[in-house]
């Protein structure tokens, strides 16, 4: 990150207050405000749709929902993502939620272009990546603003307090792109809408999903990152070690303590 003093400043510090701590323990899942000053959302969302337009097609309903929404590992070619993955706001909240060690370990794009009304059904994040310890969490930048028209995310608060409803996919499984879904009580289900530049926080067991986006002129762009202890294993891969770069603190596994610390 530039350290010009006259560049505007990307993003906006997080530091979670006390009943912030206490909801996140009740409901699994926060709400933050912005994360991205205007500036910084400018440059995030001009790099994620480089790296998007580099690498993908246009919208083509006989593709998957992974083929069709799904980037993986944009840190590697757009810096700012990288600074606000590795030392950006969402650390300092990963931080305080899960304890001194961190790793991260997904970086990617979740996108509904206009005219992509695919839906993803209910589930957990640790079913597609079962890490041990449970305490991992998921965190969503809206680079635009997301309501129900447009496939925003909706969330089941207190569900993280059931635990891991269904087993983490085998690697296998995982290569296949199976996919995990949960039969829930859509009644107890709220949105979660967002304006541009803020972020969502939420715990690896919460329930959620998204519909697909009908608006007719918007995009519903997310950036997903995913944060867990240091020394978080893989139970659907023999228990290794999940590999991630080194955040905060330290870890036991020399493989993730050198992982991406060229990056």
């Amino acid at each position: 990150m530039s350290t010009d003093n006259s560049s505007p400043p990307p993003f906006v510090p997080q530091l979670l207050r006390s009943d912030q701590l206490e909801q996140y323990q009740q409901e699994g899942v926060l709400r933050l405000g912005r994360t991205l000053t205007d500036a910084g959302l400018d440059r995030v969302r001009m790099e994620c749709m480089a790296a998007w337009n580099s690498a993908k097609a246009d919208f083509d309903p006989a593709k998957t929902w992974l083929q069709n929404s799904l980037l993986p590992n944009v840190h590697h070619v757009a810096p700012l993502v990288r600074q606000y993955y590795f030392h950006g706001p969402l650390v300092d909240v990963a931080q305080q939620l899960i304890g001194t060690n961190i790793k991260g370990v997904t970086s990617q794009l979740t996108f509904k272009l206009r005219g992509n009304t695919m839906a993803f059904g209910w589930h957990q994040d640790n079913s597609y990546g079962e890490l041990d310890p449970y305490n991992s969490l998921t965190t969503l930048t809206a680079l635009d603003d997301t309501d129900e028209s447009n496939g925003c995310l909706w969330i089941v608060p207190g569900s993280h307090l059931r635990g891991q409803i269904a087993p983490g996919l085998s690697v296998a499984a995982k290569n296949a792109s199976v996919n995990v879904e949960l039969n829930v009580d859509d009644q107890q289900a709220i949105p979660m809408p967002l304006q541009a530049g803020e972020a969502v926080v939420f715990h690896c067991w919460m329930l959620h999903k998204s519909e697909g986006n009908f608006s007719l002129d918007r995009d519903r762009r997310i950036l997903f990152l995913r944060y867990a202890d240091a020394d978080a294993v893989e139970v659907y891969n023999e228990g290794r070690p999940r590999l991630g770069r080194l955040l905060r603190g330290a870890t036991r596994f020399p493989e993730v303590a050198q992982f991406e610390q060229d990056l």
